[in-house]
């Protein structure tokens, strides 16, 4: 503790409260306009509904036009309210009060939260007198001009909203793809729907507008709730009766068990309710169709999650092993079969597929892919692909396969940098076209969703190193696949330097990096960008990779440099595992 110094002020904490609540309050007679703007910043952090008492901070004029749910502007605290210039409406003799920040995020009205690297935020409430509505005569100080939507500290926006999955088809495909969108974490105030309807409502008006072009929702253009439904509620069997419009009542058979697919997978991430099977209903309340959570499972991404995960490495004589890491402690690594494990040939990293009978595995050079089985012996089959570059740093990335069975891997030659997609691990490799692979942009490490419909992307340019998801879109017509990944957006805005990713889950990420002026940090964050105070993992030093399971139940493992391959099993620190040993990966 200092004994000595001056005290200096310092803002609190990010970390929101989501079990705290901000009651608006209505502005007193004869307020300042200080307090005005001030009671009007506290009151937009409420639950009240319609932000009725927000709203008596207005003109009547702002009060009618201001629609707080256009859009969430993210600040990294509460926005700073300055003084304001008296002199800058003499004519009005209206008064102009800066609001500033530092902007972190936006989330637009169709839930979807958009990162940005924090930028300066810099806007203006004015105000101005207005005859009193209270009978007496005089005048009052009003809002009458205000920045768009709602203005929230990151403190107050978690505290106030939650993240949820969506989850639509992939195009074309019988799997589920999630897109995650933030709701209320009580009430909505605007439309005054529980938590469970935010999320049925915000699914039915269908996908977010960057994951749109690669997904299908199986309910008819136009399907809404039935009007009226502001809460939905399971019976004492857990099954949740959903009333449609009537823009969905001739769906029936294999469309409507799609639907009710997605409203399960959906409703999977709410903690506050236990849906075990959904009941999609006509307008007139007649049912449609029934689906439990057990037939959905049919449509998963990963389909076969009962069994345990199994992580893989490549080993001191670079081979490929498998690690045993169980609750009880780690076992010895086992020789994995095949030639990737027992051959001659020396690995740099390796990637194992969804289904663990084949492995994808870059020679100790990085010129050469390779695929085999890992289930039985054989030959090592030739090279898939082959980079020409000089340096083996510049050459083949480590790969990885998504869920359908293609392989993924960038060349990082210089002369000719390339991302390639390996149909069915065997096929042709198919050039995929990135149209952002310029400008000395280069491909650092890369892993495919289990979906296949987004792609996590190191990316060094211009000497910074960031995380960027990419869509990936597929054209099936015409004799050859025409594959692209477009459209990046920033997963780690605030990180200033990313080394390493592996998927955690449908939408979440675990991420190896450093926050400008920050040590290396080790956390989880959703695809879009988000995270949590309480989404960082215990500290660890020189972590070069990292692999997380697709269920929470089996550990994160890492390469860890001088400790070599660590453990961090579900509510414990770090442990050692491999003293020697590199490219830790889960299937995938």
């Amino acid at each position: 503790m200092p004994d000595s110094g001056e005290a200096q002020p310092v803002k609190g904490s990010n970390q929101g409260d989501s079990q705290v609540r901000v009651y608006a309050v209505a502005p007193r007679e004869n307020a300042d306009p200080d307090e005005i703007v001030d009671g009007f910043l506290e009151a937009m952090t409420s639950d009240d509904p319609g932000f009725a008492t927000a709203r008596k901070y207005l003109t009547k004029q702002a009060a009618q036009t201001w629609k707080p749910e256009q859009s969430i502007t993210v600040l990294t605290t509460a926005p700073n309210r300055d003084q304001a210039d008296r002199n800058a409406d003499p004519e009005n003799q209206g008064r102009a009060y800066p609001l500033s920040g530092r902007k972190i995020a936006t989330v637009d009205a169709r839930h979807a939260y958009q990162p940005i690297s924090p930028a300066n935020y810099l806007q203006t409430i004015h105000v101005v007198q207005q005859p009193s509505g209270n009978g007496k005569g005089g005048k009052e100080w009003r809002i009458d001009s205000l920045p768009p939507g709602l203005v929230l500290g990151e403190a107050d926006f978690l505290r106030n909203y939650r993240s949820v999955n969506k989850y639509y088809f992939a195009s074309g495909e019988d799997w589920v793809v999630a897109d995650p969108v933030y709701i209320r974490q009580r009430q909505d105030p605007v439309t005054r729907m529980d938590p469970v309807t935010q999320t049925v409502k915000a699914l039915l008006e269908g996908p977010t507008n960057w994951l749109k072009p690669a997904v299908d929702s199986s309910f008819p253009s136009g399907t809404e709730l039935k009007k009226g439904v502001t809460t939905l509620t399971t019976d004492d069997q857990s099954t949740l009766k959903v009333p449609l419009n009537a823009k969905a009542d001739q769906v029936g058979g294999q469309p409507c068990r799609r639907m009710a697919a997605q409203l399960l997978f959906t409703l999977g991430d709410l903690t506050s309710v236990r849906v075990e099977q959904v009941e999609l209903q006509k307008a007139s309340g007649q049912p449609l169709c029934r689906l439990g959570k057990g037939q959905a499972a049919e449509f998963a991404a990963v389909r076969n999650t009962d069994g345990d995960e199994s992580p893989y490495f490549v080993d001191e004589q670079h081979k490929l092993m498998t690690l045993d890491v169980g609750d009880k402690g780690a076992n010895a690594p086992t020789e994995v079969p095949g030639p990737l494990g027992k051959g001659p040939t020396r690995l740099r990293s390796v990637a194992v597929d969804r289904g663990e009978t084949r492995a994808a595995g870059v020679g100790e050079t990085g010129r050469d892919l390779f695929v085999s089985s890992i289930t039985t012996e054989q030959e090592l089959p030739p090279a898939i692909l082959s980079s020409k570059a000089a340096k083996p740093t510049d050459r083949l990335s480590a790969p990885s396969w998504d869920g359908r069975g293609d392989l993924w891997v960038a060349d990082r030659d210089p002369a000719a940098p390339q991302l390639w997609m390996v149909p069915d691990g065997i096929g042709t490799p198919v050039k995929v076209r990135t149209p952002w692979l310029e400008d000395d942009a280069r491909i650092e490490s890369l892993r495919v969703s289990a979906d296949g419909v987004r792609i996590a992307l190191v990316v060094t340019r211009d000497g910074d190193t960031t995380l960027q998801i990419g869509r990936v879109q597929r054209q099936t017509s015409g004799e050859e696949p025409v594959v692209s990944v477009l459209d990046l957006q920033p997963a780690a805005p605030r990180m200033e330097s990313v080394t390493a990713v592996s998927w955690a889950g449908p939408s979440r990420l675990v991420v190896v990096g450093r926050e400008a002026g920050g040590v290396q940090q080790i956390r989880y964050l959703q695809t879009d960008g988000s995270t949590s105070a309480t989404a960082v993992l215990p500290g660890l030093n020189g972590v070069t990779s990292v692999a997380a399971p697709h269920e929470d139940t089996a550990p994160v493992v890492a390469d860890s440099g001088n400790d070599g391959i660590v453990r961090l099993a579900p509510g414990a620190n770090w442990q050692p595992v491999v003293k020697t040993g590199t490219s830790p990966v889960y299937p995938g």
